[in-house]
């Protein structure tokens, strides 16, 4: 056993490289039993990488603590088995239970697991997530690094492509990007499913490209040397390896580029020579372990962090600002001047956009606070993704863009973020038909069903300026992910029966809050965001016609309030009204909690966007549409007839 613990910069001594074979050698015997206990698994990566994680968890993580996130996700036997080495889990529950119900240790790595600081499992989302990190330790200015594992075939994916760029644009000289460039991927060969150059992507994006043996831990030291050294640029460690490195039948296939034992796991029969040849440790090998981890390891994890959904996260929300009846504005201004404030108020704040500032309104923050306004250009998904690493590193980030931006090409970044239970503000600008001229691409108007699957994921829906200006406090002070959908148009402030604001300076916004506009006993009308006003109008002419009609706001389709449900015992009838489908949104959802509630109202219409519109003025979309004013009291008209 050594004595002399090794430091970044002077060569590994033979005892230090003895010491990595015997730990890789360990971890090699784990990955192999916990995949054939479990039949299922991913050896062959896992395999081609162990001896790089197996560098750097002793030699720099052991001491440091600093993050690491592999966004190959599938190579967990190897992040697990060096983490029981490490002594932070339990060996045997780990190779017991890899991929058994009732166990943290799932198929992909998860943050359930000490010592993983972000869940991955789809490519590309991991590496993105990880320069959120990055980012934000340049912005707290930590002289930590950042680590993160990347797959050779992943790097196919754009994510990957859009991170490299924003990595590259932010200067982010913290940041360690390991590539497990084993020339293998699912099916094939990576010559053979899609032949390119990962390097030179890297090199072509800014970064400071290192080459290095995979398997060569003196030659690995001397890389991780240069890469702290570096300045002014990300680096990208290429390491060159074999897929199932160690195992010899296994390993005679990775230097063929087969894709053999990439998904496959191999019998008791067949990993049982190994474990007793060519794996084989000694009772002294395995004593140099537990007698490095009793020594050497300073460093330990705590125990995952989930901290509970819509909990105060101390958050200074300042004084709301009210808009004035006479104001004519979009939400979206609302959003982007309650974001300065709370940008101003607290230092977590920090806003991204995907180079529309000026259309989502972050551009207050822009000019306020550059430093905490990140735009990652036309990169979607990296911004969502690089906001879930920018949340577990204690800031709040505000991503925007338009809805049909974020709920269809971020959505896969959305659910990750879900599942890892991190805390992003999405807010979304230009939802719906309220778009516009700009036609149907841009008219999201499926865009809260996507999101509407996702367990840890609240989504709301201003009414106008004032519960926007509200709502966008309340987010920020509390804890999760929040989807807020508005539109682009400009809407009228609301008020109460007297002409007073609606939703005051002493206004108290709780999710899923719903409030009655205008009382009535015969028909409730149900309606959210920019139909709003369209109700009030409508309450108006109905009114006139001797109908007495009930408007309810309602602000989320997740959670639904008592005054919502009360007005329906009241009128029994009811009719909805979204600037969205009705099939996942608004009609549907409420629909459902009704029946939950065994609320059965006598007569529903719901009025949404059934078809795909084209281009026109919100007015003539919302006409065309049938969830205009004329369209509501047509409706309650043939309800009462």
């Amino acid at each position: 056993m050594f004595q002399t613990f090794p430091k970044l910069g002077s060569p590994l001594r033979k005892e230090h490289i003895s010491f990595l074979r015997t730990f890789s050698t360990s971890c090699r015997r784990s990955i192999l039993e916990m995949t054939t206990n479990a039949a299922s698994g991913h050896p062959g990566g896992s395999l081609s990488c162990i001896d790089y994680l197996s560098l750097v968890y002793s030699f720099i993580l052991s001491q440091s603590g600093d993050p690491i996130v592999v966004s190959n996700g599938h190579i967990s036997p190897a992040v697990y088995a060096v983490l029981a080495e490490m002594g932070y889990i339990k060996k045997k529950d780990v190779i017991d239970g890899f991929r058994r119900i009732g166990t943290p240790y799932e198929g992909h790595v998860t943050r359930h697991v000490p010592g993983v600081w972000y869940g991955t499992g789809p490519l590309g989302a991991g590496v993105s997530a990880a320069s959120g990190f990055a980012l934000a330790g340049a912005l707290q200015h930590k002289k930590e690094k950042v680590f993160a594992l990347v797959g050779d075939g992943e790097t196919e994916e754009g994510q990957v492509y859009e991170m490299m760029h924003v990595a590259e644009k932010y200067k982010l000289d913290n940041f360690i990007v390991f590539m497990d460039y084993n020339e293998v991927q699912l099916t094939d060969s990576l010559s053979t499913v899609m032949p390119y150059h990962p390097k030179a992507h890297f090199e072509a994006a800014g970064w400071h490209v290192i080459d290095v043996d995979g398997h060569d831990y003196e030659g690995m030291w001397k890389a991780l040397k240069e890469a702290y050294d570096v300045k002014g640029k990300p680096v990208c460690i290429f390491g060159k390896t074999i897929m199932g490195k160690g195992v010899d039948f296994m390993e005679k296939t990775g230097r063929a580029r087969e894709a053999t034992w990439h998904g496959k796991t191999a019998t008791r029969e067949q990993i049982q020579p190994v474990l007793d040849g060519q794996l084989a440790l000694s009772e002294e090998q395995k004593l140099e372990i537990a007698d490095f981890v009793k020594k050497f390891v300073t460093w330990k994890p705590k125990k995952p962090l989930f901290p509970a959904l819509l909990s105060d996260t101390k958050v200074k929300t300042g004084k709301p600002r009210v808009y004035r009846t006479d104001e004519l504005t979009d939400c979206r201004s609302a959003y982007g001047n309650a974001l300065l404030d709370l940008a101003t108020a607290n230092t977590q704040i920090v806003a991204l956009t995907a180079d529309l500032a000026g259309s989502v309104k972050t551009d207050g923050v822009q000019k306020a606070f550059p430093e905490r306004h990140i735009d990652v250009g036309v990169a979607e998904q990296q911004m969502v993704s690089m906001s879930g690493g920018m949340s577990l590193s204690g800031f709040v980030p505000f991503c925007s863009t338009f809805g049909a931006f974020m709920t269809s090409r971020a959505k896969d970044q959305a659910r990750v973020n879900d599942i890892n239970m991190v805390n992003v503000k999405m807010v979304a600008t230009h939802c719906g038909l309220s778009v516009g001229e700009d036609g149907s691409t841009h008219q999201a108007i499926d865009d809260s069903g996507s999101m509407l699957g996702l367990f840890n994921t609240m989504q709301l829906e201003p009414a106008d300026p004032n519960q926007c200006d509200r709502m966008i406090r309340y987010v920020a002070s509390h804890y999760g992910n929040f989807y807020v959908r508005m539109g682009r148009h400009k809407i009228p402030v609301l008020t109460k029966q007297n002409g007073s604001v609606l939703f005051d300076v002493d206004y108290d916004y709780y999710y899923g809050r719903c409030d009655v506009l205008r009382t009535g006993k015969d028909v409730t009308i149900a309606a959210m965001g920019g139909t709003v006003a369209e109700a009030l109008a409508a309450w108006k002419v109905l009114k006139e016609k001797g109908i007495s009609a009930e408007v309810v706001i309602v602000s989320s389709i997740k959670q639904f309030d008592t005054p919502l449900f009360t007005s329906l015992k009241k009128t029994k009838k009811l009719v909805t009204v979204e600037d969205h489908n009705t099939h996942s949104g608004l009609g549907a959802q409420l629909a459902a909690a009704l029946q939950g509630k065994k609320i059965v109202p006598q007569e529903v219409v719901n009025l949404g966007v059934n078809e795909y519109q084209l281009s026109g003025t919100w007015n003539e979309l919302y006409a065309i549409a049938g969830i205009d004013r004329k369209a509501i009291v047509k409706a309650v008209k043939k309800m009462m007839e």
